[in-house]
């Protein structure tokens, strides 16, 4: 993914064109530092993810609604990282594309799903949460394979119509020429919108659902945080019931760590991706006046998202750590060894 040989001499990306874009000329350590952080990201997010997908789909003691989620999760972060992470570093290097208008359309339709698609996973499991610690005794009859089956339909669907029908109808994009006309050369590959697909595209992709996530969490810490007082109380003053007690309260303290999990995701997500959101809707008010440089940074602190999820996973979850450790030592691939059962001990 360095820059063509043929071209680092040149001062434009295509030779002949008057209105080529520049090619970025960076001192060689700075190139060299966007191009290891950029590799981290992408064999980070491509890696990491493959793990999850594997262990969940390997394993069926990880065959739950939680989990199939996360699945789907993952694969839309594998998905960034394997489709669209390297032509977007490429992109970000050279300041060029190469690769034609109609995979740059594709391209930014696929990014702008993926990403939507993502915060839309992390917004069903902080439902799919909500129901297992605020109302333990209804979970698994309101949180089923059926439910879940159309929470991963709305999250895959609602981003992929909203994202292609935006880029290939231009609705984006009306206004701004007359309004403000963009020096942008020929051959560049930028997602510009206007002030009112801005607000739009940023309220649905991110700060509404995002908003629903925090007020969810916040409600699960604090009826998770009175079951843990309640079960504390009767443990002390209920002897008889010492040992139904104790068993409730690792149920709800596994609850409750899961909740924590889930929400650091959720965390890491709003602190990766909201100076991204802010960009887009800012810069169409400030006549599209945020550097390059600042779109690059903002961009790929929004992918690096994608290369965490993985690691939080495998940090804090027991029986992910346990899959992961199966997983790289190689015994998964032996079919006759212990370690299709071994999660069941945690």
């Amino acid at each position: 993914m360095f820059k063509l040989q043929a071209k680092q001499n040149a001062n434009v990306c295509f030779d002949g064109l008057n209105i080529s874009c520049p090619i970025s000329d960076r001192p060689l350590p700075i190139d060299l530092a966007m191009n290891i952080i950029m590799f981290g990201t992408v064999a980070l997010t491509v890696a990491g993810n493959i793990l999850v997908i594997v262990s969940v789909t390997h394993f069926k003691q990880l065959h739950t609604p939680t989990n199939f989620l996360i699945l789907s999760l993952a694969v839309a972060d594998f998905l960034l990282g394997l489709v669209v992470m390297p032509y977007s570093w490429v992109r970000s290097l050279t300041s060029c594309w190469y690769f034609g208008e109609l995979f740059c359309k594709l391209h930014s339709c696929i990014d702008m799903a993926l990403c939507t698609a993502s915060i839309f996973h992390l917004f069903f499991i902080s439902v799919d949460r909500y129901f297992a610690i605020c109302h333990p005794l209804h979970y698994y009859s309101k949180i089923t394979i059926s439910v879940i089956e159309v929470c991963l339909l709305i999250s895959w669907t609602i981003p992929c119509v909203h994202s292609f029908g935006l880029v290939f109808s231009n609705v984006h994009m009306e206004g701004i020429q007359e309004s403000k006309p963009l020096p942008v050369c020929c051959d560049s590959c930028s997602l510009v919108f206007n002030k009112l697909w801005s607000i739009i595209t940023s309220l649905l992709s991110f700060f509404f659902p995002g908003c629903l996530m925090i007020g969810i969490y916040i409600h699960i810490f604090f009826v998770a945080t009175k079951q843990t007082k309640v079960i504390n109380n009767q443990y002390h003053f209920n002897s008889t019931r010492a040992k139904t007690t104790a068993k409730n309260k690792i149920l709800i303290n596994i609850e409750s760590k899961a909740a924590k999990t889930l929400s650091l995701v959720m965390g890491v997500f709003i602190l990766c991706w909201t100076p991204c959101f802010i960009t887009t809707i800012v810069d169409p008010y400030l006549n599209f006046s945020v550097s390059v440089d600042v779109y690059n940074i903002v961009l790929w602190l929004g992918y690096f998202n994608s290369a965490i999820n993985p690691i939080i996973y495998g940090l804090f979850y027991p029986w992910f750590q346990k899959s992961f450790k199966i997983i790289l030592s190689g015994k998964i691939l032996h079919a006759n060894s212990s370690s299709m059962n071994v999660l069941t001990r945690l």
